[in-house]
């Protein structure tokens, strides 16, 4: 018998002996109900020691490395390895899945952590990253993740005591982690100088932010904050494996096989060694430990657990063994007894009894033990070795009986024959020894016919025989005992096998696949009295099959639970067990075998719950014996809905093609037409291969669909409206169950199901991104809440949605075979079924994934396709439809009962109140009973029962029924035929929409001077439409063949088509009976037309490339066409009917003279002189735009040219209908495009009076018909798609700031690179010279002078232990912009400089500082709703920024979003409600990404555009609408679920308007938006519609908008030159009609306004000159609140000597005077050229200013007149100084020189020495305190030291150790060696100042951070504080007097910091 089917018999797992020690720790706990949770394997197993009873998880389909228990203690997390693992949350007490969290790791899942209210869970990854990720496991959605550490997390846990904190702990690392929006931020423990930095095993956390965490040394560090305080040593003597915490302390277990207890405060408790106890063992080392009141579990690395109960401590009780680690191999069974012998790599063999479930004796042999046998009497045990040994054993007290060793090689395999009288043992040097039991185990024999390695052997039943397989997959006999090989098959026939199991042999043939040649399966073994054999392979799975089993791809049932290799498998003596052991995961798992007969009564062994599919009956010859598919279905599997080219992939297709068109867009295009087309009606619905798409409104409508379009028909009027969000074939529909909401589906490479509302046509929400290639099947959850979908990808793909919120809530594969239906359970809204092909299955979710169970048939039925399903009127019944006819009556999974319904398939059906309906292939309608018992009415679908008020002909009777739906007491009902009718409850059909049936259209003609059309299809029909109001086919005449054109004679009373066997007929036009037909070609009629007139000629053309020509009054050919390399595609006549202009498939243009047929070459000047009766023609000079930029992947299939020849229609292969102004002349022309075929438009044609354009979508089979509306009708409506393949090429306009801003690249900080141009070997790597006089350590020498004069400084010095933030001048105005705003009414206002957040109050000047970005911030905004007050959001630069979202008064963070957007984040912005945020990225595609920022959810995103985007916001009234505006371009946008939807301004309503630049945006009432341009204009829209232009509001760019939300008014902000009347702010009404112009006071050239804010009676503005100023609305007053630097670098610095003034000097050209005190600039000095360094004079009266271009000006303070000025070089001026006498000036330059100038000489400055020799340019200065020595640091990395006023190189270094310094400055030398950092290979540390008490040094790098070091410093990488806040490029940095603050300078932000110094206490 072949085994066609699975064997009826069942294996349920009933015992796992071990324990997974070895690779995992802390995974054994107690549950809440006492049981002992952990794992082994595959399989989660729960412990009752009280019952000693186990039960088993079997969701994971790989091993599982980590165990979590929830703080309830009822619900396990576990997670496993593999290339998709995933985490299954499950109840320990049921063990079912709760929820499977998946799709985020990789490798596998090595830690998991719940925190304190269970409701997350923590999991840590084993890639490369070791990622660590946060889950809402419930709704198994991930909230957070990030890189963990660059090497091994071994244990991870959340903070109890403080919320959304987090420890983890491994190799070499401690981090301590806090959770913020979606952002994980780790900080790593400081092991400082407590511990030694070591690998961190396990971790604990306590109250007061004590972390307590067990070391690889055994000690305990103990953490507080993220620095270790104290380590508790010695805690145990080896690495501490697992700490447990519970209410009485901590329980800690390690390597040293110790378990210790400590109280709360960890001191010791006590200790238990269970090395010491009568269990334990030398090596003990202990992997988990879980401490619960007095009971211990304890979980060895030898897969051991123990229980210790506290007061009897060294009693331990052992309540698991299993084999340690090693390899597993050796299997016997006892021949009489229930007991199972085991053997393996860790040299033990072991006697386990199946029926006490424990293990009874142990033994220890020398060698790893690979095989074993039990002799008949079972009083011998023969063990095979590795070492090629055996040895044997008596049973009874394993006491050694023969030990031999004849072999170098493993044995495999050994087995004792059945008389008892030999044993066979196969070794790996293939070959059998036969040994002698009686004669003390002599070697009587030897086998040697193998080549391979002995795999199995099998004795025959009378002993006389052996049969061996070997690794080559051979199979040998022997004759026994002297082993000669038999090859005689005769000799073989009659024996009978004792035992069996081998794999290769006829009897197995069944467990091969089969296709295959691999040798997986490991072993076997045959129950000859069950007849089935159980096998077992690499892959961890058990097969059941019957016995024999001789066909190959034999069905199955498979089993999991294993990991990987199952070794061995064997029957218990009396067949009631199948025990089987894994090679890598040493376990033992023991099965029970359910016969047959018992399956009956045990229905509750239903198919087991699993993710991993472990479908019994999935085997290879699955189709072998199912009944074939019906036709109908067949066809419908083999559709493919894959495209070439989707639509999905045209923006890409045009980036490649963007060369092609840059050549040839630089003509001047034409405009699009003026005349737009709206679709009117389609004739057609999909019913060929969908099904259940048809379905009723609440308000009686009908909605279905055909091609691309939704369809909202309204059967009374006879008129449709149109969902037209789609952009290809919709595959299946839905509706809403309470409201008129509908889900459509789509074709698409990443496809989208859209949910729409029938009356708006709106689109509610579009959910995309989790399918592939389309979406066939969708469902509404009962409450309308949820959505399931169905995708047509490899593994049919279903996702569970949160429609509303775009969620996905869960995701499973559903089958390999196609899915037909998905319903979700009316009752459970976590259940669904799917139905397809052989596939019925019952799913409900857990967490992110579902799970799913294959129904269960039983003997009832086979396994059939399904083609429909419901449910019933309990949540337990379902009824499904098969291709059969029946109806299959389903309770929980299983098959109760079927009822023959249809003949052939059956397949739609409804569920009604009380019963059900059902449609098959047989065109029948039945109503049924609510049991299916009865069938109560049939309807059959018959042109006899046609209605008169039909809308049509009903083709054929009994048309094969696809949707059935009931309502508003009719049945709707839809047909494969196109048609949808409406049968009436009393039997009448009324046919209400048809279309043509499956084949291709191509064939349409419209009528000379009636409103009619007729369509010829590959469907066999010829059909006649009616295009005006009545909208129905008029007529319908079948062929004996497909045709593919058609055309009416000019008088309209013929009708010609051409067929595709080449023959055409020509049929009277009102009844389409024949008139005369002609058959003179063999290839398809391609296209007909009769000449024009009289109609006088027919020209035929056909795809063997001619065309004939007929007189039709004779009927005769009278001229044939010759000179066509290709079939023929498009003909037309010219208007005398002599010309025909004929197109080609080779894209030739060919002119031939009727009605002959010469061909004739004509000019193309000519060409167009040429009035032609039609134009149809795509190719010519006239229709060269039409071609698109993608032309070889599309290509124009049709046009037709309107009668006033101005507009062309063409239809193309992408399913776009476009219109062009005609002629199109000159490449890619202006059209516009509508989106509504699926794919090929296969034809379009103007009607006669061009009032309609009717064309034919090829494959969706459908009409559409479209009204053209002219320009003068079009005003009230806003017209469609304006669009162009090429971007317009005008410019947007130019301003130098808009480009600047555009162009900018932002660096980011980690990777800047020196901002001076250094060369040479940095400090730190040089090689120190000896000095001269190494000095002995005591030394006779006076002692060694101070480095430094320290001065007006107290008695004491103290150094400076921190700087704090206080001071910033400095606002970013140059690039950024709407980031100043006001706060607490006008109190206060909120900017950003460099990376800080600045709150500055306005009557105090006081600030404070939100510091936490760690890069410059480029965008800020303020959440305006009344909840969330005070709430800030700001974006930053960086590879992958973030946006801060932060409490402004508090600067506390509430959530940290990380975005995906790369370079940076420029424009953010709250919406109405303030929950949600939008972010705008700096990267290629410029993304918008929506957030719910509380979460640190990502809704949605989008690509924005390919310019960049300066500005997007959301409408103050709105959370779904927004607007973008950016280079030449604005965006208008809505949110719906989780997709962005947009549409591009349109500005074709006005004249002449262009799209300029946009660079700001601002709202009114009633949808207007308002965009500012780079003009000065500001344009006006109505929605998308530009509706008129405020012509130059502004006389430049408008910067900045601002709509103010209580009034309405609105503020711009523009770049103007102050004039009288005009002012670069100002305030208009609602409407931008009025406005008010405010000047700003700056003094300034032009006022460049680059933010504006309005509050209370007052304008906040920030400009471009980085003030920020407020202005009076009521007295136009301006008070300057804010200002700074220009442009930067700002290189000069100077503090004053006696008082808190500081000067710095810009490239701006100015020097600025600073007060600290006053927190204000005191005044500025224009210099006219750039400044690059300032000093005082020692006495504070006078300030020297050296410039860029070499000059250098000295100031008196009092008066600010100039005193001296000299120019003596040409290059900038570096550093300039006073001596500290006063007397000399040292001026440093970049010319590698540094000049002296004597003061006392007067103002007329003249050089009186310079220093020679100086390797490179100049960098900074310092004076001795003598001033006779000056020291200066250069340009090449080097110091040098030179004498006053000589300027003569001082090279003694014992004269310069000797110096003391008036002042240091430089960041070079011994004494500063430490301030240069590891990290700097392109970076410099650019500034350096001591301080005045000469023990603190503070240093400014190119990375913008200011450290702190103590000085001197000379160790190489000295320890330091750092500070943040600048952007890259420290340029300077300086004490000011007294050591009260350092004044920092910043290169690229242009800002002063001003630090508070923190001074230690004395």
């Amino acid at each position: 018998m072949a085994a066609r089917s699975a064997p009826s018999c069942h294996l349920r797992l009933e015992w796992v002996y071990g324990y997974r020690g070895h690779q995992c720790r802390n995974n054994l706990y107690y549950t809440a109900a006492k049981e002992i949770v952990y794992f082994v394997a595959g399989v989660g197993v729960v412990y009752s020691p009280r019952e000693h009873r186990q039960k088993f998880y079997r969701g994971h389909s790989d091993d599982i490395i980590s165990l979590a228990l929830h703080p309830e203690r009822v619900l396990v997390a576990t997670g496993q390895v593999g290339k998709e693992p995933y985490i299954c949350v499950w109840d320990s007490y049921t063990v079912q899945t709760i929820s499977v969290l998946k799709d985020v790791h990789t490798h596998g899942i090595a830690c998991l952590a719940f925190d304190l209210d269970g409701q997350r869970l923590v999991s840590v990854g084993l890639d490369s990253k070791n990622a660590v990720c946060v889950w809402d496991w419930k709704r198994g959605k991930m909230l957070s993740m990030a890189p963990g550490h660059t090497d091994r997390i071994f244990d991870i846990s959340w903070d109890l005591y403080q919320p959304n904190k987090l420890v983890s702990c491994g190799v070499k690392h401690i981090k301590f982690w806090s959770l913020c929006g979606n952002a994980l931020t780790p900080k790593r423990g400081v092991f400082g100088k407590t511990g030694d930095l070591q690998t961190i095993l396990c971790l604990a956390c306590a109250r007061d932010e004590l972390t307590y965490s067990g070391a690889l040394n055994g000690d305990i560090y103990v953490w507080k904050g993220i620095n270790l305080i104290r380590t508790i040593q010695g805690a145990h003597t080896a690495g501490i494996f697992s700490m447990n915490a519970c209410e009485e302390g901590f329980a800690t277990g390690g390597r040293d096989g110790c378990i210790r207890l400590w109280d709360l405060t960890f001191k010791p408790i006590t200790v238990i060694d269970l090395r010491e106890t009568d269990q334990g063992y030398k090596g003990l080392s202990v992997r988990s430990v879980c401490w619960r009141g007095d009971h211990i579990l304890v979980g060895t690395q030898d897969s051991e657990i123990f229980e210790i109960v506290v007061h009897e401590r060294n009693k331990p009780f052992l309540i698991m063994q299993g084999h340690c680690e090693g390899e597993l191999w050796a299997l016997a069974v006892h021949p009489t007894k229930p007991l199972a012998v085991t053997g393996s790599d860790d040299r033990s063999v072991r006697i386990w009894s199946l029926v006490d479930h424990a293990l009874i004796a142990r033994c220890n042999m020398e060698e790893p033990i690979r095989c074993a046998a039990v002799n008949v009497d079972g009083i011998h045990l023969a063990l095979g070795m590795k070492d090629g040994s055996f040895t044997v054993l008596r049973v009874r007290d394993m006491t050694e009986v023969v030990h031999i060793k004849d072999r170098k090689e493993a044995i495999h395999e050994l087995k004792y024959s059945p008389d008892g009288t030999y044993l066979a043992v196969g070794c790996n040097d293939s070959s059998v020894d036969i040994y002698g039991v009686a004669q003390r185990y002599k070697k009587v024999g030897e086998c040697v016919g193998s080549l391979s390695f002995i795999t199995h052997l099998d004795w025959s039943s009378d002993s006389r025989y052996l049969q061996t397989n070997d690794g080559n997959g051979k199979r040998l006999f022997y004759r026994m005992p002297g082993g000669k090989e038999v090859t005689s098959k005769e000799e073989l026939k009659g024996v009978h096998w004792a035992s069996w199991t081998c794999v290769s042999g006829l009897e197995v043939n069944g467990i091969w696949p089969k296709y295959s040649d691999i040798n997986d399966i490991n072993s076997v073994d045959g129950n000859y009295i069950g007849q089935v054999l159980v096998t077992a392979d690499d892959y961890g799975i058990i097969k059941l099959f019957r016995y024999p089993c001789l066909r190959k791809g034999a069905k199955f049932k498979k089993y999991i639970g294993h990991s990987a290799h199952v070794t061995n498998v064997r029957w218990s003596h009396d067949y009631q067990w199948v025990i089987s052991i894994g090679g890598a995961d040493h376990s033992v798992f023991q099965w029970k075998f359910i016969p047959e007969r018992k399956l009956k009564d045990a229905l509750h062994i239903a198919p087991q719950e699993s993710l991993a599919d472990s479908n019994s009956d999935e085997s290879d010859s699955d189709l072998s014996d199912v009944p074939e598919l019906d036709s109908e279905i067949e066809q419908e599997t083999q559709l493919t809905y894959r495209r070439q080219v989707y639509k999905e992939d045209l923006p890409q297709l045009k980036e490649q093609c963007k060369e092609k068109q840059k050549s040839a867009t630089s003509k001047r295009r034409e405009q699009a037409p003026g005349n737009s087309i709206r679709l009117h009606f389609v004739h057609g619905y999909r019913g060929y291969d969908c099904r259940s798409n048809l379905f009723y409104t609440q308000i009686g409508e009908i909605v279905y669909h055909v091609a691309a379009v939704g369809v909202i028909y309204n059967r009374q009027q006879n008129t449709q409206r149109f969902y037209l969000g789609h952009d290809d074939d919709i595959l299946c529909l839905a509706i809403h169950p309470l409201k008129d909401y509908v889900a459509t589906g789509q074709v698409g490479r990443d496809p989208s199901v859209h949910i729409w509302d029938t009356e708006t046509i709106k689109p509610l929400s579009i959910l995309k991104g989790y399918h592939q290639y389309g979406v066939c099947a969708v469902d509404f959850s009962a409450d309308g809440k949820r959505l399931a979908s169905v995708g047509i990808d490899d593994s049919h793909t279903i996702v569970l949605w949160d429609w509303k919120k775009g969620e996905k809530l869960s995701m499973a594969r559903g089958s390999k075979d196609k899915i037909f239906v998905v319903k979700m359970n009316p009752y459970m809204p976590d259940k669904l079924i799917t139905a397809g092909i052989k596939h019925m299955k019952f799913w409900r979710r857990a967490g992110g994934g579902l799970i799913g169970r294959k129904g269960y048939i039983g003997t009832l039925g086979k396994n059939d396709t399904m083609m429909c399903a419901v449910y019933g009127w309990t949540e337990e019944m379902a009824f499904s439809g098969t291709s059969t006819g029946d109806v299959c009556i389903w309770r929980d999974v299983f098959l109760v009962k079927t009822v023959k319904a249809h003949d052939g398939p059956v397949f739609s059906m409804h569920a009604l109140e009380k019963g059900f309906v059902t449609g098959g292939k047989d065109g029948i309608v039945a109503l049924w009973d609510d049991s299916f018992e009865r069938c109560l009415k049939t309807y059959a679908i018959k042109r006899a029962a046609l209605a008169p008020g039909s809308k049509g002909l009903l083709l054929e009777d009994n048309p094969s029924i696809r949707a059935i739906s009931l309502g508003h007491g009719h049945i709707l009902v839809g047909t494969k035929n196109g048609e949808i009718l409406e049968v009436d409850k009393s039997g009448p059909v009324t046919l209400l929409v048809q279309g043509h049936m499956e084949g291709e259209v191509w064939g349409l003609a419209t009528h000379p001077y009636l409103p009619i059309c007729a369509t010829v299809s590959d469907d066999k029909t010829l059909r006649i439409w009616d295009l005006s109001p009545s909208h129905c086919m008029l007529a319908v005449r079948k062929l004996k063949k497909g045709g593919r054109c058609c055309c009416f004679s000019p008088d309209g009373k013929a009708l010609a088509v051409g067929l595709n066997d080449g023959s055409f007929l020509m049929a009277n036009a009102d009844t389409l009976e024949d008139l005369v037909s002609f058959h003179h070609r063999k290839d398809i009629i391609s296209d007909i037309r009769f000449s024009p007139g009289s109609g006088k000629y027919l020209a035929v053309a056909s795809h063997d490339s001619f065309i004939d020509i007929y007189n039709v009054m004779s009927s005769k050919r009278v001229g044939i066409c010759k000179g066509a390399t290709s079939c023929i595609t498009h003909i037309d006549w010219d208007i005398r009917g002599k010309l025909l202009q004929v197109n080609t498939g080779a894209k030739e243009q060919l002119f031939f003279e009727a009605p002959r047929g010469k061909k004739q070459t004509i000019p193309n000047v000519e060409v167009e002189k040429i009035s032609w009766a039609s134009w149809t023609s795509v190719l010519g000079l006239c229709c060269e735009g039409i071609w698109p930029v993608i032309g070889e992947v599309t290509d124009v299939t049709a046009s037709c040219l309107t009668s006033d020849r101005m507009v062309l229609a063409t239809g193309d292969d992408l399913g776009f209908v476009k219109l062009f102004k005609y002629p199109a002349k000159g490449k890619f022309g202006k059209f516009k495009r509508y989106v509504a075929h699926s794919t090929h438009v296969t034809n379009v044609r103007w009607t006669y009076d061009d009032s309609m354009l009717v064309t034919l979508g090829g494959a969706d089979m459908s009409l559409m018909v479209w009204t053209n509306e002219m320009e003068s009708y079009r005003e009230r409506r806003p017209c469609d798609s304006e669009e162009s393949d090429v971007d317009s090429e005008e410019g947007g306009g130019y301003d130098s700031d808009v480009t600047r801003e555009n162009e900018i690249t932002y660096t980011i900080r980690a990777l800047s690179t020196n901002i001076r141009p250094m060369f040479g070997t940095k400090p730190h790597l040089q090689q120190k010279e000896p000095s001269a006089d190494e000095r002995p350590p005591v030394s006779r020498a006076p002692p060694q002078p101070e480095k430094l004069q320290t001065n007006n400084v107290g008695k004491k010095k103290r150094p400076i232990e921190d700087l704090v933030l206080e001071l910033v001048f400095g606002y970013r105005g140059r690039d950024c912009r709407n980031n100043v705003h006001y706060l607490n009414d006008g109190d206060d206002i909120i900017y950003h400089t460099a990376s800080v957040g600045i709150l500055h109050n306005v009557a105090t000047g006081i600030q404070s500082f939100y510091q936490e970005h760690n890069d410059d911030i480029l965008c800020l905004t303020v959440n305006q709703h009344p909840k969330f007050i005070n709430i800030v959001a700001t974006g930053q630069v960086a590879t992958a920024p973030s946006i801060h979202i932060w409490d402004a008064v508090s600067k506390q963070t509430l959530s940290i979003l990380r975005c995906y957007h790369s370079k940076g984040v420029c424009s953010v912005s709250f919406s109405a409600t303030g929950k949600l945020l939008l972010s705008v990225g700096l990267d290629p595609e410029h993304t918008i990404t929506i957030w719910r920022w509380q979460e640190g959810a990502k809704i949605a995103s989008r690509v924005g555009h390919n310019q960049r985007i300066f500005v997007a916001e959301f409408r103050p009234d709105s959370d779904t609408q927004f607007v973008s505006v950016g280079v030449k371009h604005v965006k208008f946008w809505t949110l719906a679920g989780r997709a962005l939807l947009s549409k591009k301004g349109l500005l074709n309503t006005l004249e002449d308007a262009r799209m300029q630049t946009m660079l700001a945006v601002a709202f009114g009432a009633s949808n207007l938006t308002f965009t500012g341009t780079i003009s000065g204009d500001v344009c006006v829209w109505k929605d998308h519609i530009l509706c008129r232009v405020v012509a130059r509001a502004h006389n430049g760019p408008v910067f900045a908008m601002y709509t103010t939300l209580r009034d309405g008014l609105i503020v711009t902000g523009g770049k103007e030159r102050p004039s009288k009347e005009g002012g670069a702010v100002k305030l208009w009404d609602q409407e931008l009609r009025r406005c008010r112009a405010f000047r700003l006071e700056t003094g300034q050239a032009t006022d460049c306004v680059r933010s504006v804010c309005r509050g209370k009676g007052k304008i906040l503005v920030g400009t471009r000159n980085a003030e920020i100023i407020e202005v009076g609305e009521k007295n136009a007053a301006c008070n300057t609140l804010v200002s700074g630097h220009v442009d930067g670098p700002i290189w000069g610095l100077a503090t004053h000597p006696s008082r808190d003034f500081f000067l710095s000097a810009a490239e701006d050209g100015t020097v600025r005077l600073w007060d600290i005190a006053d927190k204000k600039m005191l005044n500025k000095v224009n210099l006219g050229h750039a400044a690059r360094t300032v000093c005082y004079s020692p006495e504070g009266d006078m300030v020297a200013i050296g410039m860029k271009n070499g000059e250098f000006i000295i100031l008196l303070v009092s008066s600010l007149k100039i005193w001296g000025k000299k120019r003596d070089r040409r290059c900038a001026i570096h550093d300039i100084r006073f001596s500290p006498d006063s007397r000399y000036l040292a001026v440093g330059s970049s010319e590698n020189s540094v000049d002296f100038y004597d003061l006392t000489l007067g103002p007329t400055l003249n050089r009186i020495s310079y220093c020679k020799d100086i390797p490179s340019f100049v960098i900074q200065m310092d004076f001795s305190a003598d001033s006779r020595y000056l020291q200066v640091s250069s340009g090449c990395y080097k110091r040098l030291v030179y004498e006053v006023p000589s300027g003569k190189h001082l090279l003694d270094h014992a004269a310069i150790d000797r110096i003391t310094w008036a002042t240091w400055t430089s960041i070079l030398g011994d004494e500063v060696m430490g301030i240069w950092s590891r990290h700097a290979e392109k970076a410099d540390v650019n500034c350096a100042c001591v301080s005045h008490s000469g023990i603190s040094l503070v240093t400014g790098d190119d990375f913008g951070m200011v450290k702190l070091f103590d000085f001197p410093c000379p160790e190489k990488f000295a320890k330091h504080k750092r500070f943040l806040g600048h952007s890259p490029h420290v340029t300077n940095i300086r004490f000011t007097n007294g050591d009260r603050h350092v004044i920092s300078a910043g290169g690229d932000d242009c800002s002063l910091f001003v630090w508070k110094c923190v001074h230690m206490p004395h």
